[in-house]
């Protein structure tokens, strides 16, 4: 039976899951997840992991922080004047929006404080400093 190599297109249904056991994200009730082994299409830790299975094959796998969205990076909290921010925007933290930046492209963004002069906002990938786990299947090596 054929091996996933680096460079094949594979189709994996996956659960990922924090250490505390909650689920973040899953394929569960939707197609599988479609990609080429190897591209940077997914997480390195993630990627890694598939070489050398083959189809039906299930694995649970853990992907340290630095293999998934790396560390949290202090310098991509921000605060920002309050009075910068249109009024009919929600500002409760863990409210997720989107600014822009100077050469135009969408940048998410997370409230994590807000206070009567500055609100802070950090772009760090809601994973970032988070080790993961994968519980996952290969469906097909197309």
């Amino acid at each position: 039976m054929a091996e996933v190599k680096s460079g094949d297109t594979v189709q994996i249904h996956y659960t990922g899951t924090l250490q505390d056991g909650t689920t973040f994200d899953s394929s569960e009730g939707r197609d599988p997840l479609e990609f080429v082994v190897g591209s940077g299409q997914i997480i390195p830790g993630l990627d890694s992991a598939l070489p050398g299975m083959t189809e039906g094959d299930k694995k649970v796998v853990q992907v340290p922080s630095e293999e998934a969205y790396g560390p949290v990076n202090p310098e991509m909290r921000q605060s920002v004047p309050r009075e910068g921010i249109p009024a009919d925007i929600p500002l409760d933290p863990g409210t997720q929006l989107q600014m822009q930046t100077p050469e135009g492209q969408a940048l998410p963004v997370t409230v994590v404080e807000v206070d009567e002069t500055t609100v802070t906002l950090d772009a760090n990938h809601p994973l970032a400093g988070k080790d993961l786990q994968f519980d996952i299947e290969l469906v097909k090596i197309a």
